[in-house]
């Protein structure tokens, strides 16, 4: 990040352990090299220290129009491979974290974004949001793992319509697909967006981190890798101090709700 402009990737992170991305160059929010590069600086500090659980929105009247057509120009297939393979890093890195991650869509999400979206835990929008996955229009198709991973969520024949055809998708059809998990009035968007993070948060963090080591272990290797992580590896739990309080106030007091969780 150079010292000569201001970060179009703001981090704000809370004393409840939830850390706010927010893309801030609007209106649009176009993934260009220095959106890349901020969100690249933002990924790779969650990974060091990783929060209690994430939040991505963005300010503007879009989420994104996508990525910079500019960025394309000139490539070849040696460079566009290596710009593939950097912004597939950050979609691993998001989905390694072991914290949740709540994308907030409030408007527009194209392509990048879209594809950023997908590689987090849960999906909120407002009724009015829309979605794309619009390549076809430089003859290219998406490559930072949308494809695929719409397909994990809404299956490969949504996919493949979504992907061909280019066309636009509103909040209220992906939540019917499965995609888009809640969807919020306009007007509390901000609020209920925020709420459900800060919920997250204040959740067993490291049982939420082990949701998504066997759900990954599932992508990888189907329902038989995901119970050999449940054999091998959900026992460490019992371990946590979150475990044994939230186990020994549940029998005190005769039932859940009383437990806070730490995450240790």
């Amino acid at each position: 990040m150079g010292d000569d402009r201001q970060p179009v990737v703001r981090v704000e992170a809370e004393p409840n352990g939830l850390t706010v991305l927010t893309l801030d160059s609007p209106p649009l929010n176009l993934f260009d090299r220095a959106m890349i590069d901020d969100l690249g600086v933002a990924i790779r500090a969650l990974a060091e220290e990783p929060p209690r659980a994430v939040l991505i929105n963005a300010d503007g009247r879009a989420v994104s129009a996508g990525v910079d057509v500019h960025m394309f120009d000139g490539l070849t297939p040696e460079t566009g491979a290596a710009l593939w393979t950097e912004l597939l890093k950050l979609i691993d890195a998001i989905e390694e974290l072991p914290a949740p991650v709540v994308f907030a869509a409030h408007a527009l999400t194209l392509t990048a974004a879209f594809e950023l979206a997908l590689a987090c835990d849960l999906i909120v929008a407002t009724p009015g949001a829309r979605f794309g996955l619009v390549e076809k229009v430089v003859g290219l198709t998406p490559s930072m793992g949308g494809t695929q991973r719409l397909a994990e969520r809404a299956g490969s024949g949504r996919a493949r319509q979504f992907v061909m055809r280019g066309d636009l998708f509103d909040a209220v059809e992906l939540e019917r697909w499965g995609v888009v998990n809640e969807i919020y009035p306009e007007e509390e968007f901000a609020a209920l967006s925020r709420a459900l993070a800060d919920e997250l948060a204040a959740g067993p963090t490291k049982a939420h981190a082990m949701t998504k080591r066997i759900l990954r272990r599932f992508r990888e290797g189907g329902i038989p890798a995901a119970d050999e992580a449940v054999r091998t590896e959900a026992a460490e739990l019992f371990a946590s101090e979150d475990l044994q309080n939230a186990v020994r106030t549940f029998l005190e007091h005769g039932g859940p709700g009383h437990a806070e969780f730490n995450g240790r």
